[in-house]
């Protein structure tokens, strides 16, 4: 996409970048999980609420991607408690990145994590890392093309359902 925007979000992206979260993670999850877990997990765990107010949480960063005055994607980054595997090196979390279905496979993945990639370098962290659901495997291999490898496992719960996600990492010095 040659007009792709990348900007920072402000708080005033917050309803936006909730309700886009919450689109783009059904879009993602829904044919491959149960109407009871999918339902489960949206009104407890991945209220709009509370995804608002992480916008403006400490150690968050949201990026955004727009392109004709639509938003169609964005990243959550933050800092976090490295998980066991990583140890004590400076690293960033990609918790988030998605885009809207009709733009996966149009390069605005690539950029936001292109971008995600520069804002870890730019707060001086030598790993970049992420956890993806270990049957997501377009995710996976999009990772994995942007050089980010398996270090360990750990439990993400949807509902009822205890799922395994792999955690990744990128070295990125």
């Amino acid at each position: 996409m040659n007009d792709l925007i990348i900007r920072f979000a402000t708080k005033q992206d917050a309803g936006l970048i909730a309700d886009l979260s919450r689109q783009t993670f059904y879009d993602t999850f829904a044919d491959r999980n149960t109407k009871e877990n999918m339902d489960k997990f949206m009104s407890e765990q991945f209220k709009r609420e509370n995804l608002m107010e992480e916008v403006a949480a400490a150690g968050n960063f949201f990026i955004i991607a727009e392109a004709n005055n639509e938003t169609i994607g964005y990243a959550r980054m933050r800092e976090n408690k490295n998980p066991d595997g990583l140890g004590d090196v400076a690293a960033i979390e990609i918790a988030r990145i998605y885009s809207i279905q009709r733009a996966i496979g149009k390069g605005v993945g690539s950029a936001l994590m292109k971008r995600c990639i520069e804002i870890a370098k730019d707060y001086d962290r030598r790993v970049i890392w992420l956890g993806v659901w270990e049957k997501n495997f377009k995710a996976i291999n999009f990772y994995e093309r942007w050089g980010f490898k398996k270090f360990a496992e750990h439990d993400f719960i949807l509902g009822n359902d205890v799922q395994t996600d792999w955690l990744m990492k990128k070295n990125l010095y």
